[in-house]
Order: C-alpha cells, then sequence, then structure tokens
C-alpha cells in the first residue's frame, strides 16, 4: 500500500468534536503492552492499515478497564448496559489519511445486548463473557471468560499501581501507546473511521503482580515474550465521534 504522510504524535486532541454521538468513561484502566515484529502484525490488518511502529517495533496492548455511564450526548446514562468491565486485545495502526488510530483485536465484556450491538452496528469485535476489573487500595484484579462467539479466551491478573508520572516524565513510548486519537473497524466490507476526544490520559507507573491470559494468542498472534510495558491510569471521560468512511478525505485530524 501507498505509504501516507503519518499525523505526528499528540499528546491533546488536534480536533475537537463538535457533535459527539456517545459518551463514555474509562476508569481504572492497565495498559500491558509487548514489542511485535510489525511484519507479524501486518499480516493480520485489514486492507488500508499499515501498523504503526516507534524506532521500527510494533506494540500489541492487553488493555483491562472499567467502562462506565455510556450515554448519547443529549441522554442519561444507559443503566446497567452502560456500565461493565472490558478487556481489549489492540494495535497501533496508520489510515490512508495518516491518522493514527487504534485496531481492536478483541473487546471482551460481561454484557450480552452491548456485545451484538457493536458487533452488528459498528463492525468491533466484541465478545461476551463473565468477568470484573476492579481496584482496591494500589490493587488492580481484572479477570474475565469468554463464552461467545468463540469460549475459551481468559485473563486473570493483578497490577499493582505506583506512583503518578509528572507529565514531563512521561516516555515517548507512553505518548505513542496512550495519545490516540482515533479508531478504525471494519464493516460490510469497507474499512471505517471514529475519532475519539478526552483530555490528555494521567499515568502512573505500575508492576505486575500476576498474569495469565490467553487472549493475545486467540487474536491470532504469537504469545507475547518477556515482561510487559506497564502503566495505569485512574481514567478519563471520552467523547466518540460518528463512524465515516476511513477513505474520506482527512477532515477528521
Amino acid at each position: 500500500m501507498t505509504h501516507p504522510v503519518v499525523d505526528p504524535i499528540s499528546v491533546e486532541p488536534a480536533v475537537a468534536i463538535d457533535r459527539p454521538v456517545m459518551l463514555q468513561e474509562w476508569k481504572t484502566l492497565t495498559y500491558l503492552h509487548w514489542a511485535y515484529d510489525p511484519a507479524v502484525v501486518q499480516a493480520l490488518l485489514p486492507p488500508g492499515l499499515q501498523i504503526d511502529t516507534l524506532d521500527g517495533t510494533a506494540w500489541v496492548g492487553l488493555i483491562p478497564f472499567a467502562m462506565e455511564r455510556i450515554r448519547l450526548r443529549r441522554g442519561p446514562a444507559v443503566p446497567h448496559f452502560g456500565t461493565f468491565p472490558e478487556v481489549n486485545v489492540r494495535t497501533y495502526v496508520v489510515d490512508a489519511n495518516g491518522r493514527r488510530n487504534i485496531w481492536f483485536f478483541s473487546l471482551d465484556i460481561n454484557r450480552l445486548a452491548p456485545t451484538i450491538v457493536a458487533r452488528t452496528r459498528y463492525g468491533l469485535p466484541y465478545c461476551w463473557g463473565r468477568g470484573s476489573v476492579g481496584r482496591t487500595g494500589d490493587r488492580v484484579d481484572a479477570r474475565i471468560r469468554r463464552f461467545w462467539p468463540r469460549g475459551g479466551g481468559r485473563i486473570e491478573a493483578r497490577i499493582d499501581v505506583g506512583t503518578t508520572i509528572e507529565p514531563v516524565a512521561v516516555t515517548e513510548l507512553d505518548h505513542f501507546l496512550s495519545a490516540r486519537w482515533g479508531m478504525n473497524t471494519w464493516r460490510s466490507g469497507s474499512l471505517w473511521y471514529g475519532q475519539v476526544e478526552h483530555p490528555r490520559w494521567p499515568l502512573r507507573r505500575a508492576t505486575v503482580g500476576h498474569l495469565e491470559q490467553d487472549l493475545v494468542a486467540r487474536a491470532g498472534l504469537p504469545d507475547p515474550e518477556g515482561p510487559p510495558h506497564v502503566r495505569f491510569s485512574e481514567g478519563v471521560t471520552v467523547r466518540i465521534g460518528s463512524l465515516v468512511r476511513a477513505d474520506r478525505p482527512g477532515d477528521h485530524r
């Protein structure tokens, strides 16, 4: 594919969303990331996406967090179905407009109705199961067991939260992995783009106390090698834009 001119990494969203279709809160979020050979990850991407790299390395993330208070732009939070734990497997990509986006391999939650809506309406690979993500003091516990559409995926993790990372101490890699202002999805035979907007992520150091998982391998990737790069965030409030065709001229940069 033709290599686009890639947007610079921006720690704040370059463009505000005037009319979001949805608001969400992403809380108690842990970033677990492993380095990968770019060619290995590229082979799993749909047409129209190029793997994004930092110093020649691709990264795959395993992200447990609490999704809270999903609501429409002018409505109240959706009771019950608007709050749930989520664990997603993702990587970082560049689309034909040079936008640095997220590509999801899977998103596991414990609500069946939102799973079906996200898969059918937005083309996002949501999976349904049983699990929880919670924090007690400086300890985060996350667990998911997948039931549908393909049973068997699981994660059990304990994360120990450390000290705050001051903005001046946030590394280039931290920005590369966290400062993403869009996502791509494959729907009805086409690649689509959705803009996201939120404040800069407040980051803290963290370590893995325990981790057993097979969600990365079930996405078609080799098992991660070595310890992950780990960060934690209390979270942000997020504004979600409407989906547009990814090959449309870059008016959401």
